[in-house]
């Protein structure tokens, strides 16, 4: 009897087990897919709008990175020459999605606060070649800022670097490893995190035992206290359904760096939070002041 029960036991018992292998297994083996979405929305990856579109005065480039890929980018101008500011930023976007969805945003930054605007899609996203993982969008990151710096006449602007969710990983890294050229005059963060294994169990609370199996890291913590004497602009959304808003406060409160500025949106979730009132004006006064100024 208690061999046929067992038998009988078992069964569940292996099947949770192996449910568990296929869960660990998926995790470790497509976390990539998982974590840079780039078909999303349907097309992304070939459906890119372009700046003509908006009207807006840019160039379309491609950059090769290190490694062989090819990187599309946008780079931006303001429409009135005459009242352009010394300032670039270098954009990084979110997960998914591709730089032509973030066009609206660039737009502002270009054509009503005067600033240059350089738009990079990491490999595999959009018109970009390549498939995207940590170490190879922190060399897209690299090839990105290498090239303002290589530019006439971009070279001698102040650099802010500003990314949104995953961007703000990138951009957090790309300061790090840049910190004793002292070009960047700025760092821009909104509702970014504290690292992709302390993303998990906010996002997939199962998950969250498999954490060790979490090879795509960006370890924001880690990092964000090596950056000093850079201006850093922290714009966090809380309502955010994804980056849990305490993510943020934390990156605040390790921040070593002066000056640096808390903005936060009560109503803002992790995708709206740039259409709250006051978003582009906490932009525009923070490159008005610690950057051109700096």
């Amino acid at each position: 009897m208690a061999t046929l029960l067992w038998g009988y036991l078992r069964i569940p018992f292996m099947f949770a087990s192996g449910l568990g292998m296929v869960i660990s297994s998926g995790l470790f083996y497509y976390q990539n897919e998982l974590i840079y979405p780039r078909n999303i929305p349907a097309n992304a990856r070939t459906d890119v709008p372009r700046p003509s579109q908006l009207g807006l005065d840019a160039e379309e480039l491609t950059l090769p990175t290190p490694d062989g890929e090819n990187l599309s980018a946008f780079l931006v101008k303001p429409g009135n020459a005459s009242k352009a500011k010394n300032v670039t930023l270098l954009m990084f976007h979110g997960n998914a999605g591709n730089i032509g969805h973030r066009l609206p945003i660039a737009k502002i930054l270009a054509n009503d606060m005067y600033c240059n605007v350089l738009m990079l899609q990491y490999r595999g996203y959009g018109l970009s070649t390549g498939n995207p993982n940590e170490k190879g969008i922190a060399i897209d990151s690299q090839t990105g800022l290498d090239y303002i710096r290589s530019r006439e006449d971009l070279k001698k602007t102040k650099i802010v670097v500003y990314g949104q969710s995953l961007g703000g990983a990138v951009s957090i890294g790309l300061a790090v490893k840049n910190k004793d050229r002292g070009d960047i005059a700025g760092l821009i963060l909104e509702n970014t995190f504290l690292s992709i294994k302390k993303m998990i169990p906010s996002v997939i609370p199962a998950a969250k035992y498999l954490t060790p199996l979490c090879h795509q890291v960006w370890p924001s913590e880690e990092m964000i206290p090596q950056i000093t004497n850079v201006p850093v602009l922290f714009l966090s959304g809380l309502q955010d359904e994804i980056v849990p808003p305490s993510h943020m406060k934390r990156l605040f409160d390790i921040c070593q760096s002066e000056p640096k500025i808390w903005k936060e949106f009560p109503y803002g979730d992790h995708n709206n939070t740039v259409a709250e009132a006051g978003y582009f004006h906490s932009i525009q006064d923070f490159i008005d002041k610690p950057v051109v100024h700096r």
